[in-house]
């Protein structure tokens, strides 16, 4: 870790994007954002950030307007580069990067431009080049093999995960159509190796009971089944993978409801799953190594290059939790400003 890695979080509630230290000791700066940005992603061959804005105000399920931008972000002079306008597509979310073939994958709601879908963009031309219906009105976070050949989507409340397979740069028709039943999803993070997807299900419903007890779904990528479950304590909404093969799970907690019935969020917690002695593991030597208390609500896990920092940005805290993977207890935990709502998160490497 350089001493000038940085930090970037897409704050939803304060429309811009902070930026942060790699430590979280230092705030060095923030840049203004439409409303309301909440996706974040770091393309290291161009040195931009990737920002989706989803909603003009509120969150799924509970929102006014739905946006329509992604935001292209130079993060060393902290200026925005470009916004590229997706209308007719509406209330981008989540993001993939196929960095070798340029491309970028946004996975946006249904709207004016058909059901839910996965929209490919030309990053040379900043512009979309194929939309891929993905049989669900939301479509939610996206995780792509690292060959870019395959990629799963997590559609929320429906019941099943909706397998894509890109076509743009292959030659070939986009093909979708197949579906891995789960009781309903949130994150999902890819193995390094592409062989496995690791799955929140089901859907986090605050305010009635879950369709499923919570668990962490595991799919084996060549045969597009779950092949495992790895059980919770309470539901969880982002799940990542380190570069050193932990499967970190930012679990939902809540409590007591309040005197008018509304659920009341309590601390969180980040459930972390690898090989027992460390190493990257196969989708059936995943077991638990230990759990960490984070702040309220946790919506994004991202992790430093060198897997020893793991960050997680907590919404209803409005704080971003830094935790030492080795040693699982927390190094820091950044305030930053009442009502932020951070949400994405982008670990940014100094230039060289």
């Amino acid at each position: 870790m350089n001493d000038n890695d940085m930090l970037a979080v897409a704050c939803q509630g304060g429309r811009m994007l902070v930026f942060l230290s790699a430590d979280g000791s230092r705030r060095l700066g923030e840049l203004p954002l439409p409303p309301e940005p909440h996706e974040v992603l770091f393309d290291a061959d161009r040195r931009l950030l990737y920002c989706t804005v989803t909603y003009r105000s509120g969150f799924y399920e509970h929102h006014g307007e739905r946006a329509t931008e992604l935001v292209v972000v130079d993060p060393d002079h902290r200026v925005v580069v470009e916004t590229i306008d997706l209308a007719p597509e509406c209330a981008p979310h989540g993001l993939a990067l196929d960095a070798a073939r340029g491309l970028l994958y946004v996975s946006v709601e249904a709207g004016p431009a058909g059901e839910g879908a996965v929209l490919t963009v030309d990053l040379a031309a900043g512009k979309v080049v194929e939309r891929t219906a993905v049989g669900a009105p939301g479509p939610h976070w996206f995780a792509l093999t690292p060959d870019g050949a395959k990629g799963y989507t997590t559609n929320k409340e429906a019941p099943f995960l909706t397998v894509v397979e890109p076509a743009a740069g292959t030659g070939r028709p986009a093909r979708t159509g197949r579906t891995v039943a789960v009781p309903g999803s949130e994150g999902i993070a890819m193995s390094r190796d592409g062989r496995y997807a690791v799955v929140a299900t089901p859907k986090l419903d605050p305010t009635g009971p879950l369709a499923a007890p919570p668990a962490l779904a595991v799919v084996d990528v060549r045969s597009d089944q779950v092949v495992r479950t790895l059980p919770l304590a309470a539901p969880a909404v982002p799940v990542h993978r380190t570069a050193g093969g932990l499967v970190l799970a930012g679990e939902v907690h809540l409590a007591a409801p309040a005197a008018d019935g509304g659920p009341v969020p309590a601390a969180g917690r980040l459930r972390v799953f690898g090989a027992a002695g460390g190493g990257h593991a196969a989708a059936g030597e995943l077991e638990e190594l230990g759990e960490v208390v984070v702040g309220q609500v946790p919506l994004t896990v991202h992790s430093s290059p060198d897997g020893r920092l793991g960050y997680v940005s907590n919404i209803a805290s409005d704080t971003v939790t830094v935790v030492d993977l080795e040693r699982l207890r927390v190094v820091r935990e950044v305030a930053l400003g009442r009502d932020a709502g951070p949400h994405g998160l982008a670990y940014v490497p100094a230039i060289g």
